[in-house]
């Protein structure tokens, strides 16, 4: 009996971890009480948790029990705690246990081995990264950290740059694919990816983690965390090195004969971060809660376009970018009248600040693009019990966009662009279910832009599960909406033979998408399998334009953007997950992808159609974990650097496929060992064209914990 209860109390505890995870709903006990309700977690723990004593430790194997149930339970898809099995939102959970046994410290790592996803990063560490997901483009998902929407306002395109992004204190991922404006809102067209950084629990727990590895990478991260009383905690500050990575393939050096001194300059990159969660219980069923995380980088590069230029007789070229971010956002939670009404108010603050700058007889830095996001948020959730939840909410934004750059020369002209938008909407939501057999979502959003109009968007998210069979049947349909861009509605720029301005009567682009999966159960579920269908169809994509006019007796290129395209995507997204042993996982997944522009029938540049990822973890004695990884993504349509004229998609990037190994050893209480090597078989390969992706690397450190 003892046992039985303690297994019950740990697993409720470890719910409760993953529902405080959540920005949208902070930690609270209040919290903590309602994740034994109906609509957080399974039938199975659906039972008070009691006081377990400090000095009982529970077993392995319930702790185990404990963490498979919490990963079941997803707060993004539908924005309060449901089973996963409940929803019909095809999604992904990943946990920082995972992300620490893979040891990926860096997003675009991590992000690259998920079903649907296609990362491509312009080098190594540091360099720009593209998150495409289900063949759309990368500015058209939205990423969400600790509830606040952190797409780069700064960029021409306003998609989420993961290039500088490590994963210290993440304690959660979830990507949500398909459209998912219906409760998101712009952006959210092609999905979500929602973080959330890991709460403190628990006695204080300080840590030191030390690394060193190929590329002359040197990392160093230091944090603690932990509670006091109704106070509690977790601070983590990191500082990533590399310098030594050569991004310019050898091909490309030969054809433009390149010197020994440029075959051997490299990319070096200087990161630090703060990562901050804190949070106070002021009652029992009301909280506050305050996250921040600062990014502070310098990257230098050498790239291809660099040799071209001085091929052509630039001289000595070099690129630097350097960043700084700061998002902030603080919650209060209150939870009323004996859980019916559960509430989150919530203000964020976004800013980014970038500074490009080249050197060489044709550079023309140094450019800065700055921009800024005030979010005041609100939603609450009415628990109806049996008869399901309602949630209704609202959001305001205030955006800001800036950018300049101080005229060098007679041929270089100078700029100075500055605007902003304001963006008001409401949205609602009914979840429930029909005799524990027809589980659903249905939700309906309005946004109000002050610049490119109204849009009204929905989703349906049905599951059905046949009794007594472990089968279920999941589907998804709604629309999405992305919006352009500050930059692509009034950046202006008037040169001496070109002119680069924006047009402000540029529309949203829209898209209407569906899914369709089946996914399987058996072996006690320990095995688990499924597959889904998808199909998007998008119109009034945006793109930029170019038209010839003269002046003078000579041609004049003016560049603008407009609404000229439509695209489909669909594809096949499968996985499976079988636990064989106790100690031993075997996770895979594969994506099918065929993306065309229905404008010109071509396909869509860097969305590979193939992509394979296999995943272990084995832990063969207490203490020690292995972890092993294949990734493969075959061969895509790029824009190609050499030998032909510009076209899109005239050149074909060659698929290849990755063997990563890692170990995790606990000496002591006290004293952790790891190494890992990345791309064992040392492939060759660029991802996008012209852009060397590390070979074979080596790394280990050591982990202080007390």
């Amino acid at each position: 009996m003892f046992r039985k209860t303690l297994l019950v109390s740990s697993t409720v505890f470890t719910l409760c971890h993953v529902v405080a995870h959540a920005a949208d709903v902070p930690p609270s006990s209040s919290v903590k009480r309602q994740a034994t309700s109906q609509h957080a977690v399974p039938e199975n723990v659906r039972k008070p948790a009691i006081n377990v004593p400090a000095a009982v430790k529970p077993a392995p194997s319930v702790v185990r029990q404990a963490e498979s149930a919490a990963e079941q339970i997803t707060v993004s898809a539908a924005r309060t705690p449901t089973r996963t099995d409940d929803i019909g939102t095809a999604l992904t959970i990943i946990t920082e246990d995972q992300i620490k046994t893979q040891q990926r410290r860096t997003l675009p790592d991590i992000l690259a081995r998920q079903p649907g996803l296609n990362v491509v990063r312009s080098g190594g560490f540091g360099a720009t990264t593209s998150i495409f997901m289900r063949g759309n483009n990368a500015n058209e998902v939205k990423v969400r950290l600790d509830g606040m929407d952190i797409n780069d306002g700064s960029s021409a395109s306003g998609m989420f740059d993961a290039g500088q992004f490590v994963t210290d204190g993440l304690g959660r991922i979830e990507i949500l694919r398909g459209p998912q404006s219906g409760l998101y809102g712009a952006d959210a067209m092609a999905g979500v990816i929602d973080m959330t950084t890991a709460q403190g629990q628990g006695r204080f727990k300080p840590f030191v983690r030390i690394e060193g590895g190929s590329y002359g990478t040197f990392n160093q991260v230091l944090g603690a965390r932990g509670s006091k009383g109704r106070f509690h905690y977790n601070v983590e500050l990191s500082h990533y090195r590399m310098d030594g990575f050569h991004s310019i393939p050898r091909y490309i050096e030969r054809y433009y004969g390149a010197t020994r001194d440029q075959r051997h300059k490299s990319n070096r990159n200087d990161n630090r971060g703060a990562n901050i969660r804190l949070g106070y219980d002021v009652t029992h069923n009301f909280d506050l809660g305050l996250t921040a995380r600062l990014i502070q980088s310098n990257y230098h590069t050498y790239s291809l376009y660099d040799l071209q230029s001085e091929a052509y007789g630039g001289g000595p070229v070099r690129e630097q970018n350097t960043q700084n971010e700061a998002i902030v956002r603080g919650t209060a939670h209150l939870v009323s009248w004996n859980g019916f009404l559960d509430q989150v108010i919530g203000l964020g603050y976004m800013t980014n600040r970038n500074r490009w700058n080249e050197t060489g007889l044709y550079a023309t830095g140094p450019d800065y693009y700055r921009s800024s996001r005030l979010k005041i948020d609100w939603h609450g959730t009415f628990d109806f019990k049996k008869y399901g939840t309602l949630l209704v909410g609202a959001e305001h934004f205030h955006e800001t966009f800036d950018s300049s750059h101080t005229a060098a020369s007679a041929y270089d002209t100078g700029y100075h662009t500055q605007a902003s938008m304001d963006t008001t909407a409401g949205y609602g939501q009914y979840q429930g279910n029909w005799n524990h057999i027809l589980y659903g979502a249905a939700n309906i959003r309005y946004d109000s832009n002050s610049r490119y109009g109204n849009y009204v968007t929905w989703r349906v998210a049905p599951s059905i599960h046949i009794p007594n069979t472990g089968t279920i049947i999941k589907a998804s349909a709604g629309s999405g909406f992305h919006g352009p861009t500050l930059y692509q509605l009034f950046f202006s720029q008037i040169g001496s033979s070109y002119s680069q301005t924006g047009n402000p009567n540029l529309r949203a682009e829209r898209l209407i998408g569906y899914d369709a999966g089946v996914e399987q159960k058996l072996l006690s579920d320990k095995l688990h399998f499924g597959a889904t269908w998808y199909d998007n169809r998008v119109k009034n994509l945006i793109q930029s334009t170019d038209t010839v006019q003269m002046a003078g007796g000579y041609p004049y290129y003016q560049y603008s953007y407009d609404n000229v395209a439509q695209a489909r995507m669909y594809g096949v997204e499968a996985f499976l997950d079988w636990k064989a042993l106790k100690t031993l996982d075997f996770n895979l997944n594969y994506t099918w992808t065929h993306a065309r522009d229905l404008s010109n029938d071509t396909v869509l540049q860097r969305r590979p159609q193939h992509k394979f990822n296999f995943n272990t973890t084995w832990t063969p004695v207490q203490d020690l974990t292995f972890s092993g990884n294949i990734l493969y993504v075959s061969g895509w349509r790029d824009l190609p650097v050499i030998g032909t004229s510009y076209c899109s998609t005239c050149g074909k990037g060659h698929g290849y496929f990755t063997i990563d190994i890692a170990a995790n050893y606990k000496i002591n209480r006290y004293i952790s060992i790891f190494a890992r090597a990345d791309n064992l078989l040392n492939r060759q390969y660029e991802e996008p064209i012209g852009y060397l992706q590390p070979g074979r690397g080596g790394y280990g450190g050591i982990t202080v914990s007390y």
